[in-house]
């Protein structure tokens, strides 16, 4: 199972464009809303219906594979904010779990002190966040990586190559490519 948190805030295609890949690729994601009603608002004011809220996760009966953040203002900070998100992406990372966060979301995981020695990435202008990071050169194609268990991406343009990095986190260079292929026209 996959979490995709969803603040008020966030940034629309930063979480759809992973959400349909994933969902494509057969995984279980589960959006989840930081409101008490399962619902949250993009940056661009659009509600979306979310397939839980925050409280419905005291029931997980494990914790997931892959937590996945995405940005977008004030998204990002809300993400941040919330000490249940934290304390689930602390738990996750502590049981060998992925953790991918694009654009804005990658401060969340600097400020908690996780990016120590990891290579990263972000959007321009969040670098002095990723504390401890080895932030990457985007101009050299960083502008979606993976090291370890993180998988970070530097925006909206790069969602869906985010989207298509975490397929192969997961499933393999192979299936990423055939997914890849099967999308682009």
């Amino acid at each position: 199972m996959i979490i995709e948190f969803l603040a008020d805030g966030f940034e629309d295609v930063e979480a759809l464009a992973p959400l349909d890949l994933l969902r494509r690729a057969g995984d279980e994601v589960i959006t989840v809303s930081l409101n008490d009603e399962n619902t949250a608002t993009s940056s661009h004011n659009v509600t979306y219906t979310t397939d839980k809220k925050l409280s419905d996760l005291n029931d997980l009966a494990a914790l997931p594979e892959m937590i996945i953040l995405p940005g977008g203002m004030p998204g990002a900070k809300n993400l941040r904010a919330c000490p249940q998100v934290c304390g689930l992406v602390m738990n996750v990372l502590g049981n060998g779990g992925h953790i991918a966060a694009i654009c804005a979301a990658p401060l969340i995981l600097g400020e908690l002190g996780f990016l120590n020695g990891v290579k990263c990435t972000c959007f321009p202008g969040f670098e002095k966040k990723l504390t401890g990071g080895i932030v990457a050169d985007t101009s050299d194609g960083g502008k979606v990586v993976t090291d370890g268990q993180f998988t970070t991406a530097s925006g909206m343009g790069m969602a869906i190559r985010f989207g298509i990095e975490l397929v192969s986190v997961l499933h393999g260079k192979e299936t990423a490519e055939k997914m890849q292929k099967s999308i682009m026209s």
